[in-house]
């Protein structure tokens, strides 16, 4: 026994039929009495979300453009929904409140917060659950960021005293009092902060998949769930692609060390994937944990003799980067050699200024570009100590006829990472998943 902290995505609420679900699943575990919940999502592959459309409203509003065709889209979403769970809630003076308050110049940040606030009110009368608006538990600094002590405290004071409540996910409420969202996915941040604050037993997140699986479903048909992962196998999955939890979500619950499961809301019956702070040593050599990637990379290659000599020439490389508001992503280098992997939406417009200001401040011998990269990381825990894993890797890519441009290795003993030209990619990422997966 022990209490569990529940998050339905978009998906998992996005009608009745799926409320009726999420329904059916709180009710089913006593242990479930914190509920956090996003707006409608899309219905089917030709539907709208509700936070979508509500940004729509603030758009149009802002251009002085009448949106009242757009608002009645909304008011009849969530009217078809009170109405099919036979519910005794009117919303209709809180749409028009919120109608009103768009049409008067609120911010983008309240139009789209007010998806996830109705839903809430929605799914609370449902369930029998007290509703807690989530600007009295989340804040924000003069930063933008958490305010993380004012927002566990009130979340132990309100939720403790509420005992079983809906809470909307993705918003909170900035320094001056204002609505504020997270960014979009927002509402995993906003369970992540309940389930930590209060270090319940799990923190479940539904959603519409079983889990995190070990390759893109559009690139491996029919991949393998994995059943459990640590958390930094999860960020580095993550942070190439493997996108199933919001980055941001990850740092609440694993320092507060809850285990967070990712559950299918219309699989309920399924154990989903369990993400955790550490597990077991691997017990079976040659296994992966998965992986993911992702294209659009360019690669700047620097040349130059007796660079490793030269002390500061690595800063004044990343000096010029920071110069032009530019991150890397990695940074594989030799003797003489020094290679910049930098996403091309960070060199938009800036790659031929980087050029010649590298030229004029570390006067490299040699410079080149290599655009249309994909950088691929296979994941899991141990596998640099397990002897042929990389025989393995680089053998598969070799049998594919797959060139590969770059290596990297970190220190995390978690992955390897290679660069490949952009049409390799989902080659390369099927014959990987196939050497390690039978």
């Amino acid at each position: 026994m022990g209490l569990k902290v529940c998050k339905f995505g978009g998906t998992s609420v996005a009608n009745a039929v799926q409320l009726r679900k999420v329904q059916a699943i709180v009710q089913s575990d006593p242990d479930r009495r914190l509920v956090v919940i996003s707006a409608p999502g899309k219905r089917d592959d030709h539907d709208q979300k509700i936070t979508d459309l509500l940004y729509l409203c603030h758009k149009h509003a802002q251009q002085e453009i009448p949106f009242d065709d757009v608002f009645e889209r909304i008011e009849q979403r969530f009217d078809q929904i009170v109405r099919e769970l036979g519910l005794s809630l009117d919303l209709q003076p809180q749409l028009a409140q919120i109608k009103q308050n768009i049409a008067s110049g609120q911010t983008a940040d309240y139009a789209a917060s007010r998806g996830e606030y109705l839903n809430a009110q929605i799914l609370a009368a449902l369930l029998g659950y007290h509703f807690v608006d989530a600007a009295q538990l989340m804040f924000f600094d003069v930063t933008g960021q958490v305010d993380s002590q004012r927002t566990y405290a009130a979340i132990r004071d309100r939720l403790t005293e509420a005992g079983h409540a809906v809470v909307p996910g993705f918003y909170g409420t900035d320094s001056e009092g204002q609505i504020k969202t997270f960014t979009r996915g927002g509402s995993d941040v906003s369970g992540a902060l309940v389930a930590a604050s209060l270090q319940t037993k799990v923190y479940e997140n539904w959603t519409d998949v079983p889990g995190l699986l070990m390759a893109d479903p559009r690139i491996i048909e029919n991949p393998r769930k994995i059943d459990r992962l640590t958390y930094r196998e999860l960020r580095e999955l993550a942070y190439m692609g493997a996108t199933v939890l919001h980055d941001a979500a990850i740092f609440p619950v694993r320092d507060a060390g809850v285990p967070v499961n990712i559950r299918n809301t219309n699989q309920p019956n399924e154990s989903g994937t369990l993400i955790v702070s550490e597990l077991e040593p691997v017990s079976r050599t040659g296994t992966i944990t998965g992986v993911a990637g992702q294209t659009e990379f360019t690669v700047i290659a620097l040349e130059k003799a007796l660079m490793n000599t030269q002390i500061g020439f690595g800063r004044c490389v990343l000096s010029v980067l920071e110069r032009y508001g530019i991150s890397f992503e990695h940074l594989p280098s030799g003797i003489d050699t020094m290679s910049i992997v930098i996403e091309d939406r960070q060199l938009d417009g800036k790659l031929d200024d980087v050029l010649e200001s590298l030229r004029k401040e570390v006067e490299p011998d040699a410079i080149e570009v290599f655009p249309s990269m994909a950088l691929i990381a296979t994941v899991g825990r141990g596998m640099t100590h397990t002897p042929g894993m990389a025989s393995t890797l680089f053998g598969a890519l070799a049998t594919a006829g797959i060139n590969v441009r770059m290596i990297d290795q970190g220190s995390s003993e978690l992955n390897i990472i290679v660069g490949v030209e952009a049409d390799d990619f989902q080659n390369a990422v099927r014959a990987i998943y196939h050497a390690f997966v039978e």
